[in-house]
């Protein structure tokens, strides 16, 4: 629904993508294909150091049925399958990984005008239990999530967040880390073609603060320029470039000067879709 709160996972979501999204330093390629069907074919290379790690993906999206196949260069298999309008306003997802027997696990999610709730339980005898929700309306909202833990019988997990959402800005507040932290995030979209934005992090536990900041600005509609600086000394750049529809070059790097005696980190992303 159009005027209901964003999941809790979505506090800070904005400032996330601007800082940290594109940022690969690795060599990565992906090819997507579709069938006449709808089905969905991915192929991902990824070159990590002297590691190469592959998989391959179908996706089918039927009417209230989305069916999500994945097999990596381990020969694991994982499954997602998502059920849609299960129930007025809510969703089921049931995941597993082959050969891994406790890796199943269920998550429902429900929507209403005013309210979101996420549950997750791993299907297995001493499961995983998480819980978020979120209540408001898509420009304020606030939420919290926890995670339990059957087999010690204790809380992992939990934590708290408020965003704060209109055209221009973007802005959240979110205690995290069992309460050892404080996350502030911000993002102003100056116009359709430049945004800034900023983290801040506050640990109580050894009264250490973090920050980083960074932009995104299109220098035309087809090429994407965004930086970041952190409070530790590093910056990086992205350029993306959108050479056909659909298909995109990524060049990254970042440069750190407290490792003055180390090459910059680059990377290269190309993701074809015919």
């Amino acid at each position: 629904m159009g005027s209901s709160p964003a999941p809790f996972a979505d506090i800070g979501k904005k400032a996330k993508d601007l800082l940290n999204k594109d940022y690969i330093f690795d060599h990565k390629f992906t090819l997507t294909m579709l069938s006449a069907t709808g089905t969905e074919f991915v192929a991902t290379g990824l070159k990590k150091d002297d590691f190469f790690f592959g998989d391959i993906s179908t996706l089918y999206k039927g009417q209230n049925t989305i069916v999500d196949l994945k097999i990596d260069s381990h020969s694991s298999v994982s499954t997602k399958v998502t059920v849609k309008n299960l129930m007025p306003s809510a969703k089921a997802v049931i995941s597993f990984k082959i050969p891994d027997h406790k890796s199943g696990k269920l998550d429902v999610q429900y929507v209403h005008p005013h309210a979101t709730l996420n549950s997750s339980i791993g299907l297995n005898p001493t499961p995983l239990l998480d819980l978020s929700a979120t209540i408001g309306s898509k420009n304020v909202y606030l939420g919290g999530e926890v995670s339990f833990d059957t087999a010690s019988s204790s809380l992992t997990k939990y934590n708290a967040g408020i965003s704060f959402n209109n055209q221009d800005v973007s802005a959240a507040l979110i205690l995290e880390d069992k309460g050892e932290s404080l996350r502030a995030t911000y993002v102003h979209t100056v116009n359709q073609t430049t945004s800034f934005g900023a983290e801040l992090i506050r640990r109580f536990s050894n009264y250490n603060n973090s920050f980083t900041v960074g932009s995104s600005h299109s220098l035309d509609p087809c090429t994407v320029v965004k930086t970041r600086f952190s409070d530790n000394g590093k910056a990086g750049m992205v350029v993306q470039r959108e050479w056909r529809p659909k298909s995109l070059i990524t060049f990254s790097a970042e440069y750190d000067s407290k490792a003055v005696t180390s090459s910059p980190r680059l990377g290269l992303a190309l993701a074809l879709k015919p």
